[in-house]
């Protein structure tokens, strides 16, 4: 079965600055949508840098070969420059330095890992070397763990293929055990090296990414690319990008971030995410300004801002296409806005909807009490939604303005309209 890219874990050859990542042949185009669409041109490496980081092997605590990927990315461009925290997020940030007139400063966030496992002991020696103790690090249910295949990634040398034969319950890491494959040799893993489901490299068809992890490399590929677009336009914008660690485990590394002040004081939060898509928050409607999750709502105003930049896209592009975008709450998960927000930074949601959460195929029939119809899968988000999500975030990074506060319109309807109850 065909592995995620760079799975070695070795980053020669694999940096932003050489050919990797390539569209398939079975691309529509280098947009990702019909030559005949009326939209935008948009550079190629939007497509590129999505396919390579949506199949990296990643997991909270070991998001080394992202960090490495992004580090490379961000050394080969002047007018950025990057810092690293003492948790280990990344905040990375325009080189020159922004007028205070332009407004606070505007911060995409994602989170650089994807539930996945993390080797923490193997058990025999030499030849007898076959079985690996690992921790799940991630939310995926139970029925999903059932004798599934999963990849190994060393530092060195091929992936080892290998299948579960025992997990426990999460508490709060799920304990597993795998063997490897009749003669698949354990020789280069060590403890800590990152395991992953078993699952075929990115590929763009039909107008989707089917990728091993686009929560939440895709939305880590859209910030880089919104930032870089921003900066080219602007070396002065008020614009930043925070990555944060071991998301999947409790926002580890966005509470480290708020704890240690890592996120610029005044900052407009906009944390990206790739949220589980329903009925009414379909694939390919759009990008989603998410007013809220599973555990709470998000800035008000600042999530109107966000709407009325979507709305001012839209009524731009009328004439071309139009904009496609969503305002919905997303309750099947919690995100970093939830985070940010208890911290008390201005922060709302902005994301993808995703098919196949957390690689949980037939998810709807497995709650649903159908357990044997549980397959791992790769997870999808539509190539148009990708593509609208980053010119929502380098229009926000232009003018993300302020929505009339609430109060104020109040007042301005009775104003206006107060002579009613008059008679």
């Amino acid at each position: 079965m065909p592995t995620p890219g760079n799975t070695t874990g070795n980053t020669s050859g694999n940096t932003p600055g050489n050919a990797h990542g390539t569209p398939p042949a079975n691309a529509p185009d280098k947009t990702g949508a019909s030559p005949a669409s009326p939209i935008p041109e948009r550079p190629a490496h939007r497509l590129e840098w999505l396919l390579h980081l949506t199949g990296l092997p990643t997991a909270a605590g070991r998001e080394g070969r992202v960090i490495r990927w992004v580090e490379h990315w961000a050394a080969q461009r002047d007018a950025l420059t990057l810092h690293h925290d003492k948790a280990g997020n990344l905040l990375i940030l325009p080189a020159a330095k922004a007028s205070a007139s332009c407004g606070a400063l505007v911060l995409f966030t994602a989170h650089l890992d994807h539930p996945a496992f993390v080797v923490e002991q193997l058990l025999g020696e030499g030849e007898d070397a076959g079985t690996v103790v690992l921790t799940f690090r991630g939310g995926v249910l139970d029925p999903y763990f059932e004798n599934a295949r999963i990849l190994i990634h060393p530092n060195e040398g091929a992936p080892v293929a290998a299948t579960l034969v025992e997990t426990g319950k999460a508490d709060p890491l799920r304990r597993c055990v795998a063997e490897a494959d009749d003669g698949a040799s354990l020789e280069n893993v060590r403890i800590g090296d990152v395991a992953t489901w078993d699952l075929p490299a990115p590929e763009i068809r039909d107008g989707e990414l089917h990728a091993p992890a686009c929560d939440d490399l895709a939305a880590v590929a859209a910030a880089l690319c919104a930032l870089e677009e921003s900066v080219l336009a602007d070396p002065g914008a008020r614009v930043g990008v925070l990555l944060t660690r071991a998301e999947e485990v409790g926002f580890i590394g966005a509470i480290a971030a708020c704890r240690a002040g890592t996120i610029p004081t005044g900052a407009r939060v906009l944390a990206l995410e790739n949220s589980r898509a329903f009925a009414e928050s379909p694939i390919g409607a759009g990008p989603i300004v998410r007013v809220g999750d599973r555990l709470s709502t998000f800035s008000p105003s600042l999530t109107a801002a966000a709407a009325q930049v979507c709305e001012r896209l839209a009524t731009q592009r009328a004439a071309t296409g139009g904009f496609k975008w969503q305002r919905r709450l997303m309750p099947g998960g919690a995100c970093e806005a939830t985070c940010f927000c208890a911290y008390g930074r201005d922060a709302t949601c902005l994301c993808l909807p995703l098919g196949n959460y957390h690689n949980m195929g037939n998810l709807d029939a497995v709650q649903a009490g159908e357990p044997s119809k549980a397959k791992i899968a790769p997870e999808h988000i539509s190539v148009e939604d990708y593509h609208g999500l980053i010119d929502l975030l380098v229009a926000c990074a232009q003018n993300l303005g302020d929505a009339e506060p609430l109060r104020a319109k109040m007042e301005k309807l009775y104003a206006e309209r107060s002579f009613v109850l008059d008679g």
